[in-house]
């Protein structure tokens, strides 16, 4: 918990001790009220005992006794507005690290900690420990300080009704450690629960259409209630069991008045009723009352923190266990410079995922010249999607080295490497706002006007110019998602993004399947005369996709089988010729007639 308070900006270290100053201020005010209680019962006895007395200093008292409250309250409020800012500044500050943090993670950290639980995090597990430290600062303060100032004044008011109190705090003492014994361990079931339900809901909104197509509706709704019931028992039960505090609190404290005014009473008859001294000890009883209460209420809030700060506490360490994760993928302290331009080489590459023991691609070496375009095919599950996401550092390699420009991409600027390099993903991937900014992604396109002379020109690039000026232009709106396009509609917007800074180098994860074959080949088509010095890496399951690339790199269980051009491909790779049988037919692929034959009986 406390490892998060170096967040603190220095303006907050400073209302932290204003708030430390101004709760000795408050509690001298209650300390003072409770003494001015007792001058102010002293008057009234001596002027029911003397109605002819004069009343001045009763009005006196009284209103010292005013002034000293009103002043507690101001205090009070300065305390609860300076916490609050403090709380809130901090909770700012941890949301703003935690997305810059996030933003900083490889692909590798953000499937070890999950998407639901990442927004947990920054949502849920935030807001406990913004409450916890507007609690803190109000109480874990205060309580102490208003405890020893009381304790000191009670025990020289009365020995007997002391050790009331004594007995008191103890029994309160004993319940609230029980009390935490049993709640704290379902606290961190709790988080972690909030962590399940946010992912079935977020799994569910996410693949609606799927659950509705396959009518899973119902189905999702009994994963979601076994979720919410769990989430809801756990809580349930921590709460019955705090619940307990508030009876307990009040039946103790009751005990306490009731034994000092028992207390009281047999002291005053051994002083004699109506003695001037037993008028004197009534005045002390009622200020020893007050005096009590504040101890007994100081306890508690130290006791009330101890339950507070458990749920706290495991918020805060599953914050700082973001914090504290640095990205496996990091910046050199001293960048290369790039020696040629728009090249991509591999030298026997292999790469496995964390926490597997078996590499997902091994061995793989080939070059990517500028302008060339080098395409990979094969099975589902062979590493095309994996190989590629290694040239823009989603992943670092296991073995072997991946370059880019000539120069080794872990030596070279996480930025200045992606500033080469247009991607697009294998599913398409747009943001609320317009389909200019989609496609410009990164700047203002409304005002940059040479800027979105590019957009337009990208958009061309990937055919999607008609259906946009059909929306509405430039700036018609793109929901959340893109869930107001299509599928093919959104990879083209996605190609145009890519395209729309000119990059020397574009990858392709599989990001023609949502086309028809007319718009396919004509995207292409485009890219290869609007962008002759550009490189591409095309991941591809059509053949009609790479026919015409420059290199085919044919990929089995995680190795290459296959390296070439289609033609030589046909003749000398049998996992590309059956691919490719599979989906044309053999003129179409360019076979002479009967010349097939041959390499089937082969």
């Amino acid at each position: 918990m406390f490892k998060i308070y170096k967040y603190l900006k220095p303006l907050d270290w400073f209302f932290v001790v204003l708030i430390v100053g101004i709760t000795v201020l408050q509690v001298y005010f209650t300390m003072t009220c409770v003494d001015y209680v007792q001058y102010t019962m002293e008057e009234i006895m001596k002027l029911a005992s003397n109605p002819g007395a004069g009343r001045g200093d009763l009005w006196k008292n009284a209103g010292l006794l005013v002034a000293f409250a009103a002043g507690n309250g101001v205090c009070q409020v300065c305390t609860c507005f300076l916490a609050a800012q403090v709380a809130a500044g901090l909770s700012a500050t941890l949301r703003r690290n935690l997305f810059s943090n996030v933003n900083s993670f490889s692909t590798a950290e953000i499937n070890t900690f999950s998407t639901a639980s990442l927004i947990t995090r920054s949502t849920n597990d935030v807001q406990q420990v913004q409450m916890a430290n507007v609690m803190i600062l109000r109480m874990l303060i205060t309580a102490p300080i208003t405890a020893i100032w009381a304790i000191c004044k009670i025990q020289a008011a009365s020995m007997e009704l002391t050790w009331a109190t004594i007995i008191a705090v103890v029994l309160l003492v004993v319940a609230v450690v029980a009390i935490v014994c049993v709640v704290l361990p379902k606290f961190r079931i709790i988080q972690k629960l909030t962590d399940k339900l946010n992912s079935v809901e977020r799994e569910n909104l996410t693949g609606i259409r799927v659950v509705r197509a396959f009518n899973a509706q119902e189905y999702q709704e009994e994963k979601f209630e076994t979720a919410n019931e769990n989430f809801k028992k756990t809580q349930l039960f921590a709460n019955r069991v705090m619940n307990l505090m508030n009876p307990v609190m009040m039946f103790i404290m009751s005990g306490l008045t009731l034994a000092i005014y028992i207390l009281g009473a047999y002291l005053m008859n051994k002083l004699g009723v109506g003695t001037e001294a037993a008028q004197e000890q009534y005045a002390t009883i009622t200020a020893f009352v007050m005096l009590a209460t504040q101890i007994v209420m100081a306890f508690l809030m130290l006791l009330m923190m101890f339950i507070l700060l458990p749920r706290a506490q495991v918020a805060a360490t599953r914050i700082n266990n973001v914090l504290e994760t640095t990205s496996s993928v990091t910046d050199p302290e001293f960048p290369e410079k790039c020696t040629e331009k728009g090249t991509v080489e591999f030298k026997n590459v292999a790469f496995k995922y964390p926490d597997s023991d078996e590499n997902v691609i091994e061995g793989i070496s080939f070059r990517a010249e500028p302008g060339e375009t080098v395409a990979f095919i094969g099975a589902t599950g062979s590493g095309k999607s994996t190989l590629i996401n290694l040239v823009p550092r989603f992943y670092d390699v296991t073995e072997g080295e991946v370059f880019v420009d000539g120069v080794n991409v872990k030596n070279l600027k996480q930025h200045d490497l992606r500033d080469k390099i247009g991607y697009v993903p294998q599913k398409g991937v747009l943001f609320t706002g317009t389909v200019a900014e989609n496609i410009g992604y990164g700047g203002d396109a409304d005002v940059d006007r040479v800027k979105m002379v590019a957009i337009e020109k990208a958009a061309r690039i990937a055919e999607a110019d008609g259906f946009i000026q059909e929306m509405g232009g430039y700036d018609a709106f793109i929901a959340q998602g893109g869930t107001n396009v299509s599928g093919g509609q959104k990879q083209r917007l996605c190609i145009a993004r890519a395209a729309a800074f000119e990059p020397e180098i574009m990858i392709f994860d599989d990001s023609f399947s949502a086309l028809d074959f007319k718009t396919d080949k004509k995207v292409r088509q485009n890219i290869e005369e609007e962008m002759k010095g550009t490189t591409r890496l095309i991941v591809a399951q059509r053949i009609g996709t790479i026919m015409d690339a420059d290199k085919i790199i044919v990929l089995s269980e995680g190795r290459a089988v296959g390296y070439g051009n289609h033609h030589d491909l046909l003749r000398n790779c049998d996992t590309y010729r059956d691919i490719a049988l599979s989906q044309l037919t053999p003129d179409e692929l360019g076979f002479e007639p009967g010349e097939v034959d041959q390499y089937v009986t082969l």
